[in-house]
């Protein structure tokens, strides 16, 4: 078996300069360590599964890498230069997009004015510079085609609304809104937690698809199968620290949950 890497090691993946990087991360919420000096690195075109268990640190690494948190101590950095993300927007607008479990999306709007919400285009001329009347027809065409691109059969009229959709297709939704804008890094947060086995495969297989179009992708998740079947590396979190990272060919299922239990150290 190989030796997993520790924050300090080299392995051939690190060659590449990170699109994603973060360096001795620490988060304290008063006396409770939420992170403690942890650091991760994502690289172009590949995906990097985030797992853990419940009070390792996973969600609130997440919170600091999008700007949902700040953190104590520590660096960002977003193609080779330092960040500062105070709030969501700020990394949204750098390019990291997040899919939360919750999805935030809107049940009584379509497909298409959910993957624009907050973005919505604009009809040219007076109409939309002065009236501010929405472009729906170009919205519909773009959310078409972005879906299309991704292989998103399942959804064939982007005017439907999202109440009537099922849960896979609201994931599917939500993923294609972030690949459209997260230019850099999507993050996706359990996406398969509550779908059915067909439904997981489809979200899965958009994960792949991200993958193909040069986007890193951050996949936090404890569905073990699904980790190993998409992650090209895996960062495993404990008590609020880097435990390991290892990748699915250098270690198996049960490693990695040795490791994020504490029953194995490396």
């Amino acid at each position: 078996m190989n030796a997993i890497d520790t924050q300090d090691s080299v392995t051939p993946t690190e060659t590449r300069t990170p699109v994603l990087s973060a360096r001795r991360l620490v988060k304290t919420y008063g006396h409770v360590v939420g992170l403690d000096g942890v650091s991760l690195e994502l690289f172009p075109g590949e995906v990097l599964a985030i797992i853990g268990d419940n009070g390792a640190g996973k969600t609130t690494l997440i919170k600091c890498l999008t700007g949902a948190e700040i953190p104590d101590e520590g660096e960002i950095e977003l193609d080779g230069k330092r960040v500062h993300f105070r709030r969501p927007q700020d990394a949204r607008e750098a390019g990291i997009e997040t899919v939360y479990q919750s999805l935030a999306v809107s049940p009584a709007l379509d497909v298409a004015a959910n993957m624009y919400l907050g973005r919505e285009l604009r009809r040219p001329g007076f109409l939309g510079s002065v009236l501010r009347m929405v472009d729906t027809k170009t919205m519909r065409a773009r959310a078409r085609a972005e879906l299309t691109e991704l292989g998103i059969s399942t959804l064939q009229d982007v005017a439907v609304p999202i109440e009537n959709l099922s849960g896979g297709q609201r994931q599917a939704v939500a993923v294609a809104r972030a690949a459209a804008f997260g230019s850099k890094v999507v993050v996706l947060d359990e996406p398969t937690a509550a779908l059915g086995v067909r439904e997981s495969n489809q979200v899965l297989d958009l994960i792949k698809r991200l993958r193909e179009r040069g986007i890193p992708v951050i996949l936090i998740s404890h569905n073990m199968p699904h980790v190993f079947e998409v992650a090209d590396r895996i960062h495993i979190q404990r008590l609020g620290k880097k435990a390991a990272t290892i990748t699915p060919q250098s270690h198996s299922m049960t490693d990695a949950v040795a490791i994020m239990t504490g029953a194995k150290r490396e």
